[in-house]
C-alpha cells in the first residue's frame, strides 16, 4: 500500500531526521523513486548505495560535528563532560555517543555520565521526567553538559528545569549540536533566551554579497510572517535553505531529462546525483550519495534572545584553542551572563565545603600531624610541612576555596581509593604519585621528589693498606714509572763525567736508584757534574714537592676524617640470607618491596613510626629499613650517627596533591606549586619542617675523601718525561764534539789563545796549593811544563807542541830526588 502511495511521486524532499530517512529509503528503493534527506548518520554505514540505491543526502555525516565539540573541549582544558541526549524511536543514539567518547578520549577528556531522555512523543510530563534525569547529575562534579542530539521542545524543557536546578549558572558551560542550532532563525525569543550562555554548532552559508540569497531571504520572511505571527524570528534556516538547493537540483535534473529521448527514474537520479552548482547551503556535489564538500561549521554563542557567530571552524583549521583565548569575534558571554571561562566544575561553597582527606597517621609527623583535641574545621586541627604547602597555595588561587579536613586512619591506598569512589573531593598529604593511581585519580605537580632509599647501620672503616689510599693505583704506578725513567736518564748523563756513578753495573744501577729516590726525602750528596742532568733533577724535585705534599694533605684528611661505610650494601645479599627488613606498612612501599624487590612477607616488618626505627635496629630485629628519600633526609637529619642511606636508584613521581578525575582545582594547585618553587617558598618551607636548624647541621659520617687520580696530575708526568727525554737527546748529540776537542788539540789545530789562558789559570792554581804545603822544596814541573819560581812555564811559545817536558813520577814520591827533565824528540 505505501509503495503504491509513493509512486504516485517522482521525487521526495524533506526528511529532518536520519532515522526516518532510512526507512522512507527502503520504500522509496522499492518503488524506484528518489528520497532526498536533510539528514545523515553519524557514522557512514557499510555499503550505503547498494542498501539505499535512491537516497540522496544534502547534508554530511555527524563526524565534523564530534571533532569540533572535542575541539571545543580541549579549547578550555575542560577534563570531565556530561552528555545528553534524546532516543529516538528505535532506541538508538546513531553512534554519535560513541564517536564522541573517542574524540574526547583524543583530547585528553573523558564522559563522566550521560543522560538518555526518551522521545517526546512517548511522556505525558516531560518537564516531570527531565527533572528527575537532572537529579541525577547533580551528584556529579562535572558541569559541562554536552546536548547532543535533541529535538527542539525536548531542549528547550531541558534547559529551563536545568536552570531551576541551578546547572545552568556560573562554573557550568553547555554546548549544543546542529539538531538544535539549526533551527534557532525560526523560533520565538524565549526559547533562545532559556538557553542563554550555551555555545551552539551549526552549519555556516554565506550570506554576504549573494544576491540570490538576499532574495530569497526577502521571499522567506515575507511569507513565514504570514503564516506565523507569533514567531518573533522569521530568516531561513539551513532546512529552508537546502529545501532551496534541492528544488533547484530537482529542476535542472528535469530539464535535462526533456533532451533526453529515454526516462526512467534511474536516469533522474543520476542526472541529480552528477549536479554541481554552489547552492545557498554550500558547494552541492555528491559522492556516493552523498555531498562531497567539506563542511564549514560556525560556533554561535546564544546571548540574550539572539546569537552571535564566534568562530568558523572546519577539520583544517583544527583547534579552537588559539581562537577560544584571544575571542577573535568578541568575548563569550557564558551562563550567568559572565566572560571569564567556566571551570566546569561544581566549585566548592560555604554551604558545600571541599571536603578534603588528610592521613590520620603518619609514620613522619612533620609531613603531617593531625591534633584530635581539636575540630576538623579549625586551623590547627591539622599541621606540618603538607599542610603549610597547602595553605601557601590558598594564598596564590584566584578564588576563595572552602574546605574542611578529616582524617583517615588507615592505608594510603584505601585513602587514595576513598577520591576515586567520590568519597573525599580531595588529599593534602604526603602522598606518591604512582602510575596504577593515575587511572583513578589526578595529581598536582609533584612538590618533592620521591624514590626508595636502604638506610642500613655503619660501621668504622679501618685498613692496614690506609697509607695507599691518597693516590689510586694509576697514580701510584705512572709516579714509579717516571722515577725509573728519570734514574735511567741520570745515570746516563752522569756516568761519563762523574766517577761516583762508574764501577760496577751493580754499583752504577743502585748508585742511580739511590740519588734518584734520595731526592724525595733529603739533598743528596753525590754531586752533579752534567748541566742536563741538573736541568732533569729540578723537574723532578719540582714534581716531588707537588705530589708530597698533595699526599699529605689527602691523608691528614682520611686519618682526620671518621672514615665508616654500611654493613649492608646489597639487597641481594639480604634477600639471601633471609634477613628482616622495616618499612612503613601503611604506604605503598610494603607492596613495591614483595611485588619488585621480592621480600618475602614474613621478613618485612611494619614500622609504624619513625621513632621505632632505631630500637628496630639495635634490637636486631630488622637489618634495613627501606624509605621514601624525603622520608630518608628526614632520619638521617635526626638520627646523624650510626646511620647511612644506600640504592638510591628507584625513582618514583614524587609526591603531590590527589584530586577528583578531571578537576580543574589540581590544574590551578599545580600553577601554584610551580610558583612556590620559583620564588623559593617551598625550598623555605622545607629547610623550616625536614631541616629544622636544632638537628644536625651536618652528617658526622662525612663521605669518604676521594683518592687522588691521574686526571689531576697528568700535565706534572709529562713535563718530566718530555724534559727527560729531551736532554738525553741533546746529550747524545753533544758526545761527538766533546771527543773531537781533545784530538784538534793534540794536532795543532786548537786555537791557543783561550785553551792556553785556561790552561795556565788551572796550573797556577796547582803550584800554588802546592807551594803552599811545600815551602822548601823545588818548583814543580806539570804535565811536560816546568813551572818556575817566578810561576812561568820555560816553553818557546812559537815552537812546536812536539817537544814536551814531563815529570819523573818518582820525583813526586821522592822528595830527596832532584828533578829530571827529559827532551822528548
Amino acid at each position: 500500500m505505501i509503495i503504491r502511495e509513493i509512486k504516485k511521486f517522482e521525487v521526495i524532499i524533506g526528511i529532518h531526521t536520519w532515522q526516518e530517512a532510512a526507512r522512507v529509503a527502503i520504500v522509496g528503493g522499492q518503488a524506484h523513486v528518489p528520497v532526498i534527506s536533510f539528514a545523515a548518520p553519524a557514522i557512514n554505514p557499510p555499503l550505503m548505495p547498494s542498501r539505499w540505491p535512491f537516497l540522496i543526502q544534502m547534508a554530511q555525516n555527524g563526524s565534523q560535528q564530534i571533532k569540533c565539540i572535542a575541539d571545543i573541549v580541549h579549547a578550555y582544558n575542560w577534563k570531565r563532560i556530561i552528555v545528553i541526549y534524546e532516543d529516538d524511536a528505535c532506541g538508538s543514539d546513531s553512534g554519535m555517543f560513541a564517536l564522541l567518547s573517542e574524540a574526547l578520549q583524543n583530547v585528553g577528556s573523558d564522559i563522566e555520565d550521560r543522560l538518555v531522555l526518551p522521545p517526546l512523543s512517548s511522556v505525558s510530563d516531560p518537564k516531570k521526567v527531565v527533572h528527575e534525569e537532572l537529579i541525577k547529575v547533580m551528584k556529579t562534579q562535572s558541569r559541562v553538559f554536552v546536548v547532543l542530539h535533541s529535538s527542539l521542545d525536548m531542549a528547550t524543557y531541558l534547559f529551563r528545569e536545568a536552570k531551576t536546578m541551578g546547572l545552568v549558572g556560573v562554573e557550568s558551560a553547555w554546548i549544543i549540536s546542529d539538531s538544535i542550532t539549526s533551527l534557532l532563525d525560526s523560533v520565538n525569543n524565549s526559547v533562545i533566551s532559556s538557553m542563554e550562555g550555551a555555545l551552539g554548532i551549526k552549519a555556516y552559508h554565506p550570506e554576504k554579497g549573494n544576491s540570490e540569497y538576499l532574495d530569497f531571504k526577502g521571499q522567506f520572511r515575507k511569507k513565514f510572517r504570514a503564516e506565523y505571527l507569533e514567531e518573533d524570528n522569521f530568516d531561513p534556516g539551513v532546512y529552508a535553505l537546502r529545501a532551496y538547493d534541492s528544488i533547484k537540483m530537482v529542476t535542472q535534473a528535469i530539464e535535462r531529462m526533456t533532451s533526453n529521448v529515454t526516462h526512467s527514474p534511474k536516469i533522474f537520479l543520476d542526472y541529480m546525483l552528477s549536479s554541481n552548482f554552489s547552492g545557498l547551503s554550500g558547494k552541492i556535489h555528491f559522492e556516493e550519495g552523498q555531498l562531497s564538500d567539506t563542511p564549514t561549521l560556525t560556533i554561535v554563542n546564544l546571548v540574550g534572545k539572539r546569537y552571535k557567530e564566534i568562530y568558523f571552524w572546519t577539520p583544517q583549521s583544527g583547534n579552537v584553542l588559539d581562537t577560544a583565548n584571544s575571542n577573535l569575534f568578541g568575548p563569550v558571554i557564558w551562563p550567568g551572563n559572565i566572560t571569564g571561562t567556566p571551570k566546569g566544575w561544581d566549585m566548592p561553597t560555604d554551604a558545600k565545603p571541599l571536603k578534603i582527606g588528610i592521613p590520620g597517621r603518619t609514620t613522619f609527623e612533620k609531613f603531617v600531624k593531625v591534633d584530635y583535641g581539636k575540630k576538623p574545621n579549625d586551623k590547627k586541627y591539622a599541621d606540618g610541612f603538607c599542610i603549610q604547602i597547602f595553605r601557601k597555595v590558598l594564598e596564590l588561587l584566584e578564588y576563595n576555596l572552602p574546605y574542611e579536613f578529616e582524617a583517615f586512619n588507615g592505608t594510603y591506598p584505601e585513602l587514595v581509593q576513598r577520591v576515586s569512589n567520590k568519597t573525599y573531593d580531595a588529599i593534602i598529604g604526603d602522598v606518591t604519585i604512582l602510575a596504577d593511581r593515575f587511572q583513578h585519580v589526578d595529581f598536582t605537580l609533584p612538590y618533592a621528589e620521591s624514590g626508595l632509599a636502604m638506610i642500613v647501620r655503619e660501621k668504622t672503616d679501618s685498613s692496614p693498606l690506609m697509607f695507599t689510599k691518597p693516590f689510586t693505583w694509576e697514580m701510584w704506578a705512572v709516579t714509579g714509572a717516571i722515577l725509573m725513567y728519570t734514574m735511567l736518564i741520570v745515570w746516563i748523563l752522569e756516568r761519563q763525567y762523574n766517577p761516583e756513578f762508574n764501577g760496577s753495573w751493580k754499583d752504577q744501577i743502585s748508585t742511580a736508584l739511590w740519588f734518584t729516590f734520595s731526592s724525595i726525602f733529603f739533598a743528596h750528596r753525590e754531586r752533579i757534574h752534567n748541566n742536563y742532568t741538573r736541568l732533569v733533577i729540578a723537574v723532578w724535585l719540582f714534581i716531588v714537592l707537588i705530589l708530597t705534599s698533595s699526599y699529605t694533605a689527602s691523608l691528614s684528611s682520611m686519618l682526620t676524617v671518621k672514615q665508616l661505610r654500611p654493613n649492608v650494601t646489597d639487597i641481594e645479599w639480604l634477600r639471601k640470607n633471609d634477613m628482616k627488613v622495616g618499612c612503613d606498612g601503611d604506604s605503598f612501599v610494603r607492596k613495591y618491596m614483595e611485588d619488585v624487590l621480592h621480600f618475602k612477607p614474613d621478613n618485612i616488618v611494619d614500622v609504624k613510626s619513625e621513632y621505632s626505627y632505631p630500637g628496630q635496629f639495635e634490637s636486631n630485629n630488622i637489618s634495613a629499613a627501606f624509605l621514601e628519600l624525603p622520608y630518608e633526609k628526614v632520619f638521617l637529619k635526626h638520627y646523624c650517627k650510626g646511620y647511612t642511606a644506600t640504592l638510591r636508584n628507584t625513582r618514583f613521581g614524587g609526591l603531590g596533591f590527589v584530586f577528583q578525575k578531571g578537576s580543574p582545582i589540581a590544574r590551578d594547585f599545580s600553577e601554584a606549586i610551580l610558583k612556590l618553587s620559583e620564588n623559593g617558598d617551598l625550598r623555605s618551607l622545607e629547610d623550616e619542617w625536614l631541616i629544622p636548624p636544632d638537628e644536625c647541621s651536618t652528617n658526622t659520617t662525612s663521605s669518604r675523601p676521594e683518592s687522588l687520580n691521574l686526571q689531576s696530575f697528568w700535565v706534572l708526568y709529562v713535563t718530566s718525561f718530555a724534559t727527560s727525554t729531551i736532554c738525553l737527546l741533546l746529550s747524545l748529540i753533544r758526545i761527538p764534539e766533546s771527543r773531537q776537542q781533545p784530538q784538534d788539540a793534540f794536532e795543532g789545530n786548537a786555537t791557543p789563545g783561550r785553551n792556553e789562558s785556561v790552561w795556565k789559570k788551572v796550573v797556577s792554581l796547582i803550584r800554588k796549593l802546592y807551594a803552599d804545603r811545600n815551602p822548601r822544596r823545588p818548583p814543580l814541573a806539570l804535565a811536560g811544563i816546568l813551572v818556575t819560581k817566578e810561576g812561568t812555564s820555560d816553553v818557546n811559545e812559537g815552537s812546536s807542541r812536539k817537544e814536551v817536558l814531563m815529570i819523573n813520577t818518582s820525583t813526586l814520591e821522592d822528595p830527596d830526588s832532584s828533578p829530571a827533565t827529559t827532551h822528548a824528540g
